[in-house]
């Protein structure tokens, strides 16, 4: 009896010390790489996320380093604090504590310019990515890797976790000419890679502009493994973008995403954005019972009510409902959120309306929407996904850092 409880006891250690495994992040790990920082001018791309496990910001930090020189930051959309709100244009600044320039890579430029890289002799980029192919930290990185091989500087990516593991990967792959900032490269929409893997397959597989190659060093995390969630790290979660409260919002985030191609509300402005839903017109107990029918994988369905303080229906009380994850492990976000929105397009086909240009860039496709209008089967369009899905897993594998 007594062995048994202990190896019960033994067990239960061995959980909690997984769920609170201390995973160090590049920046975590960056004075093992000091001698290649070392006499250098450093333009570093960042934003409020870059901290380290002790809390100490990336700026302290490099500017705490023996002969480094920070010359410049380059700020993402949201801005270097996380503040802006989605698509707004964000000017240049200058950072108070230390007097740096501030070069917004969200403003009048997408990517850094010869006039920014003057004074820089390496660009390094540290930003805590969501996992979903629309979040546009990814491109920033893509565009200044651009950058920085057409003028000769080295570009070095601190790796950070995929907060919604390494292990799911799922959606259809980008159509060329369905890129944009939302969606650059011939990925899946909820790509299952850390932002190195993906700097390192964005390089090596030529996608970057006129096939430039970056000199490229990624400095890996320490201990985390492809099956983590970003709260198995051990690291505290900082919101990346105003909308994105929590863990349960960016698990759900790679479908509810599409809502903002529509005329529903996705909750910006309250405490559940992505998820919530919702928009005046819509019967809220009609649309929980019929999506609940739909016994999607890992989340069920209540009826809600709220007013948005931002974006559309600022002010106006908008029924919907609001998204209770069930097991997160089995969550099918992307494809669950275009049965969503099946779903209130057959409820509502009079009221409804698509942002059509938008709403195609996020599906990197124009299918998605097609099928939906004309009632199509959409498992069947989920099928004709998988043929590019299973080449994109062949080449995506060539760039896994971490293997379980």
């Amino acid at each position: 009896m007594r062995l048994a409880k202990a190896a019960v006891t033994v067990s239960f250690i061995m959980a909690a010390s997984r769920c609170q495994a201390l995973v160090r992040t590049g920046l975590d790990n960056i004075h093992s790489y000091k001698h290649i920082l070392s006499g250098k001018r450093i333009g570093i791309i960042t934003n409020h996320t870059a901290y380290d496990r002790h809390g100490r910001y990336i700026i302290d930090i490099f500017k705490d380093m023996e002969n480094v020189t920070v010359a410049a930051l380059f700020g993402p959309e949201h801005g270097i604090y996380g503040v802006e709100k989605d698509g707004k244009k964000v000017a240049g600044a200058t950072e108070p504590t230390h007097k740096l320039p501030i070069y917004s890579l969200y403003g009048e430029t997408l990517k850094p310019t010869a006039q920014m890289l003057q004074r820089v002799d390496m660009l390094v980029f540290d930003i805590q990515d969501i996992g979903a192919r629309f979040y546009t930290y990814i491109y920033t990185m893509s565009l200044a890797m651009e950058a920085a091989a057409e003028h000769g500087k080295r570009f070095v990516v601190l790796d950070r976790p995929n907060p919604i593991n390494g292990l799911q990967v799922e959606g259809n792959i980008l159509k060329p000419e369905s890129a944009s900032f939302v969606g650059l490269h011939p990925i899946p929409v909820r790509h299952g890679m850390t932002v190195a893997e993906l700097a390192t397959m964005f390089n090596e597989q030529a996608w970057l502009a006129k096939g430039a190659k970056a000199d490229l060093v990624v400095v890996p995390m320490k201990g985390w493994r492809r099956s983590d969630w970003y709260d198995q790290t051990g690291l505290r979660f900082i919101k990346p973008s105003p909308n994105m409260p929590d863990l349960k919002t960016a698990a759900i985030y790679p479908g509810l995403c599409l809502v903002e191609g529509t005329n529903i509300s996705e909750g910006r402005g309250t405490p559940m954005p992505f998820r919530q839903f919702g928009a005046p017109w819509i019967d809220s107990e009609n649309l929980a019972a019929r999506l609940n029918k739909l016994n999607l994988p890992g989340m069920r369905f209540e009826p809600s009510s709220f007013s948005p303080a931002e974006s559309k229906y600022k002010g106006r009380k908008c029924h919907g409902v609001k998204i209770i994850i069930t097991n997160r492990d089995l969550l099918s976000s992307f494809y669950s959120g275009i049965l969503i929105i099946n779903e209130i397009y057959r409820m509502h086909p009079d009221a409804f309306q698509w942002r059509t240009t938008h709403f195609d860039r996020l599906c990197g496709t124009s299918a998605i929407r097609e099928a939906i209008t004309t009632q199509s089967s959409l498992e069947k369009l989920r099928e004709s996904w998988q043929p590019d899905l299973k080449s994109f897993l062949r080449i995506r594998d060539k760039y896994l850092i971490y293997r379980d």
